[in-house]
């Protein structure tokens, strides 16, 4: 396992603990640390050239979002991925959006649409030339932009910290299977009902666009058995 340095002038732009937090969520969700692979806060905070005390804090933090477990006896490891916790990030989730994509429809302005338009063109160049972890960059965005042309971004920040089990696999059926041009389909339908203003439809849409990870997390289960509680 290998983390770049904490940098002075990223420090600058935040607490060492958050940043620390960050770099470790990332590396979780984006399965360069996999379930059950030991961590220590001697070695993050080596690796980091920072302090132990915002490493501890930091992984305070990713307990409390489940994404580790700290245990006395055999240190501090990686979750496994917790369907219960997928299941409830999701449905979250999706009655949330249902009612962001709703008021979209009704007031989103041509910046914000333009805005959509570009991370869409952006995710069909990622079908040809990308990578899973960029295509997922640029959907966790599409949704932002939904919060933030609503003017709920502290919505999205809200969900975002308990969708943790959710992101990770979504991430998963990224990576293990290559076939993402239904994902980038249905952003790109989801942008044109809310051009349209066709609530209804974008309404319908959005809530099976986040039900596709239910369709194939038994498969994934199956494949990757020891990824999973």
């Amino acid at each position: 396992m290998t983390i770049t340095a904490i940098q002075p002038q990223h420090k600058a732009n935040g607490s060492t603990r958050d940043i620390v937090y960050h770099k470790l969520k990332k590396q979780i969700i984006d399965w360069e640390l996999e379930p059950k692979t030991k961590i220590s806060e001697t070695d993050i905070a080596s690796e980091l050239k920072v302090s132990r005390t915002p490493v501890r804090e930091a992984f305070l933090m990713l307990a409390q979002e489940e994404l580790i477990g700290i245990y006395p006896q055999k240190g501090t490891v990686v979750s496994e991925i917790d369907l219960q916790l997928v299941e409830e990030g999701r449905f979250v989730r999706e009655n949330i959006e249902k009612a962001i994509v709703k008021e979209a429809c009704e007031t989103f302005e041509e910046d914000h649409l333009f805005k959509l338009e570009i991370n869409s063109m952006k995710q069909n160049l990622c079908l040809e030339k990308g990578s899973h972890h960029r295509l997922f960059e640029l959907d966790e965005e599409f949704h932002y932009l939904l919060f933030e042309g609503c003017n709920k971004v502290r919505s999205w920040n809200l969900i975002h910290q308990m969708n943790s089990h959710f992101d990770r696999l979504r991430v998963l059926r990224l990576a293990s299977n290559p076939d993402w041009e239904v994902v980038v389909r249905q952003h790109q339908q989801l942008f044109q009902h809310i051009s349209n203003r066709e609530t209804e439809e974008a309404e319908k849409l959005i809530v099976d666009h986040l039900h596709m990870v239910n369709y194939e997390k038994d498969t994934l289960k199956k494949h990757y058995p020891d990824y999973f509680k």
